[in-house]
């Protein structure tokens, strides 16, 4: 059964958006692993190249192609998905990772020019993101493939003094669900991944200490990068007539479930 989930995802295509860094490197490295052919999208053309340089050293089976794309910006997106249906002519997933937060604060005090920054990233980025690989997934033949979207435990239950990240994963959370319900006869299927503390360069500060709600500063829990690309491949592992609409993985210690 291994060896048949594995020809599954052999040879197929994916874009992962935000591949430089973090759960994005992760996902792209655990995807070349398993023989996909993984285009590392982001706005840090010397970060994709260490992504990259990382899976070749690995003996990875799966290309890795560097595509500099800033999300927010339309003309960067309809070009790169013109490029993997020119060099492929399909697309079978969509990692749609990139995103960013702010220093936390109050509302009273970010300033609109940041808000509209974190909303531009992780909403419309998101969306452009969605719409060109909907529709290079909705003409291939076969036709269909798979959406990824990078929410966030976030999306349902904020930490404090993150009014805009929160309130872009809330978002993040309804585009899943159009896209779910609007794809069904194309085969286009779309999930959300909501992860809590996968230990990144921003996560890392949380071992040292973070906010609670009552104001108190508490160490928290991380968890590797590399399970939530895990996560990402099991979903991807499925056929097309099955989806996980939403998955959350998170450090078992974390301060989440229940009163902490």
């Amino acid at each position: 059964m291994v060896m048949n989930l594995k020809k599954i995802i052999n040879n197929k295509v994916a874009i992962v958006t935000g591949a430089g860094s973090g759960i994005g490197k992760a996902v792209a490295l655990g995807l070349a692993r398993e023989g996909v052919y993984t285009y590392l999208a982001g706005r840090k053309k010397e970060k994709l190249f260490i992504t990259k340089q990382q899976s070749i050293k690995e003996n990875n089976k799966g290309n890795c192609h560097i595509i500099k794309c800033d999300v927010t910006e339309e003309t960067d997106v309809r070009k790169m998905f013109m490029l993997i249906q020119k060099h492929h002519g399909r697309l079978d997933l969509l990692f749609n990772n990139a995103g960013i937060g702010l220093q936390a604060n109050t509302i009273d005090n970010i300033k609109f020019k940041d808000w509209k920054k974190v909303i531009d990233t992780n909403i419309n980025g998101m969306f452009l993101c969605a719409k060109y690989a909907y529709q290079l997934m909705k003409k291939q033949r076969p036709k269909g493939g798979r959406i990824i979207n990078n929410g966030s435990i976030s999306a349902f239950t904020p930490r404090p003094r993150t009014a805009a990240y929160t309130t872009s994963k809330h978002a993040i959370t309804g585009l899943t669900k159009s896209i779910a319900l609007d794809g069904r006869e194309d085969y286009i299927l779309c999930s959300q991944i909501d992860i809590g503390n996968a230990e990144t360069a921003i996560t890392k500060s949380f071992k040292k200490g973070v906010i609670q709600p009552n104001g108190s500063i508490l160490k928290e829990a991380t968890m590797k990068a590399e399970d939530v690309a895990k996560s990402v491949i099991s979903i991807f592992n499925l056929p097309l007539d099955t989806n996980i609409l939403n998955l959350t993985i998170m450090a078992n210690r974390m301060p989440f479930v229940g009163r902490g």
